[in-house]
């Protein structure tokens, strides 16, 4: 019989206690099927600095341990119990809270700040929600809901021991609220998730996989209307049908300034570029970090009051990307117009199909104007899917609950590299080939459920990449696969026949089904699948990229 401990501050007094009443709180909990909801009321008001639902749980030799990283860049794939969980260097750490990093926004993406990271064997924590898997039978442990705070999921082998944890920092309770909503289901693999999903009531908006193209992984910032215009007219000319066009990150003069564009680079404009791409009848679609701000922006300029302040009402750095940037407060109005005024005119005055939304986690680095991160990254996607109507969404570098049902398709790994090694880790959400392959096997269960799974591009070039053509096959394979949302960041053109045999193979669409896939032994993933029907098997090691 699971337990509840709260540990809580009361005019500066703290207090810790397993009862559900106390002298300052009263909690009830309500049970149906395999779904618990607990309401907290609080007779003052007061602070939680731990709440946590405590399960007994007899763990095995044979058990494997999911969990789910903090978001969607975040290392996230199954553990043997007698594992560690992947090394974050201690000197990261170390640097994510000094003050220096921190003016420089190093760690933000990541939980590191707010999340006490485990150093031991058969220690594990995810986000969200996890599960134990004995075979095919999952154990899923799940939070329904993250508006009042985000779930923190512990695995405790030693102790034996599943726990909930709510992440609760900025909140003052008083009176009656609903503080977690779980599920405990157990069945084999992808019927326990179907079950998840349907209590959550979340929806997949899209149901057909896609395949396209994006500028970022051969041009980066580099990118002009002419190399568009070319490779754009490359693609028309397959026979398989493309059915996206992307322009990433590039094209706009500062970040925070969407709707100013380098005219240097595209001294059309970006609505000449949004109707090439329809003239060749693919979807346009258009990246943009909508949260984010940089120093060198109109926005930070003349409206710093718009973006977030901590609480001693300095500007808060949300990472130290483009050196670095701030985000902008979702609840303050000017700012929330400001949102909806881009969004109206990337979607409707340019008439881009769908715009892919990096860097979302930046809404929630920390507690603002008395709500939890949960509450407030749940309430930035409620922002963002309202503005952007019935366009696509491709969300990137976010939470992941709070983008279930919100967005139709979603990065579900780190950046790929340009080569497969394994890099010495700086922080969980680094650039990393191993990293987003694992994610793309072992968050497979997302993929037609919360939205349509994106495993980031793939590549098949010889030029600007330093991954041997086994490999760039093999990654083109897993994503094929495992994912629905194809990209690739190549001119076609320069193809050999073998390339694009290969890359018409990937992006054709197929019935594939995963029966089973999991490591087989350390770094080497089993799969098992049916391939329009037919039974396949292969096993690939996801360090080296290598088949065996």
């Amino acid at each position: 019989m699971e337990k509840i401990l709260v540990n809580y501050t009361v005019k500066g007094e703290n207090f810790t206690t397993e009862n559900l009443n106390s002298a300052h709180f009263s909690i009830e909990k309500q049970e149906d099927g395999c779904r618990t909801t607990v309401y907290f009321d609080a007779k003052e008001p007061l602070t939680i600095q731990k709440f946590q639902i405590i399960f007994p749980y007899q763990f095995n030799k044979d058990n494997r341990v999911y969990v789910n990283g903090y978001q969607s860049w975040t290392d996230s794939r199954e553990y043997f119990i007698d594992e560690e969980m992947t090394e974050l260097k201690k000197f990261t750490e170390f640097l994510v809270k000094t003050p220096i990093m921190k003016r420089i926004g190093i760690g933000k993406a990541g939980d590191y700040a707010f999340c006490e990271y485990p150093r031991k064997t058969g220690v594990f924590y995810g986000w969200s929600y996890g599960y134990v898997r004995t075979n095919d039978q999952v154990d899923i442990f799940g939070s329904l809901s993250e508006r009042c705070g985000f779930t923190i999921v512990r695995f405790d082998v030693e102790n034996q021991q599943v726990i909930l944890e709510k992440e609760l920092e900025g909140v003052t309770f008083s009176g009656k609220t609903l503080i977690a909503d779980y599920a405990r289901i157990t069945d084999e693999y992808d019927a326990a998730f179907d079950k998840y999903f349907d209590l959550m009531g979340v929806k997949c908006r899209q149901t057909e996989k896609k395949c396209g193209y994006t500028t970022w992984y051969n041009y980066y910032g580099s990118i002009t209307e002419d190399i568009v215009i070319r490779d754009l007219e490359s693609l028309s000319k397959l026979d398989e049908k493309v059915d996206i066009f992307q322009i990433d990150d590039g094209y706009q003069k500062a970040i925070g300034d969407w709707l100013e564009t380098k005219q240097d680079k595209f001294p059309n404009g970006m609505k000449k570029i949004a109707d090439e791409i329809h003239k060749k009848d693919m979807l346009a679609g258009l990246w943009l970090a909508p949260l984010a701000v940089t120093a060198n922006s109109s926005v930070y300029k003349n409206h710093r009051d718009w973006l977030v302040h901590d609480e001693k009402g300095k500007l808060y750095v949300a990472g130290p990307n483009w050196g670095p940037f701030y985000s902008l407060d979702i609840y303050n109005k000017e700012a929330a117009d400001y949102i909806r005024h881009f969004f109206d005119v990337i979607l409707n005055d340019w008439g881009y199909d769908m715009v892919k939304l990096d860097f979302l986690y930046a809404a929630c680095c920390i507690p603002i104007h008395g709500k939890s991160r949960g509450q407030i990254m749940c309430d930035a996607m409620d922002l963002i899917r309202d503005c952007v109507g019935d366009k696509m969404i491709l969300g990137c570098g976010v939470p992941l609950m709070p983008a279930f049902g919100k967005v139709d398709f979603c990065r579900i790994g780190a950046d790929v590299n340009l080569e497969w090694v394994r890099q010495e880790y700086k922080h969980r959400e680094d650039v990393s080939t191993p990293n987003t392959v694992n994610c793309t096997v072992f968050r497979r269960h997302l993929d037609g459920r919360a939205f349509l799974n994106d495993p980031d591009v793939f590549f098949l070039r010889d030029n600007n990449i330093k991954m041997n053509f086994e490999q760039r096959a093999l990654l083109a394979k897993v994503n094929s696969y495992f994912g629905s949302l194809l990209f690739v960041s190549d001119n076609v053109e320069d193809y050999k026949d073998h390339q694009m045999k290969v890359f018409l193979n990937t992006i054709k669409k197929k019935d594939i089904k995963i029966v089973n896939a999991g490591f087989a032994e350390k770094h080497i993933i089993s799969v098992t699948c049916l391939v329009e029907g037919k039974e396949e098997s292969f096993k690939f090691n996801s360090e080296t990229g290598e088949v065996c």
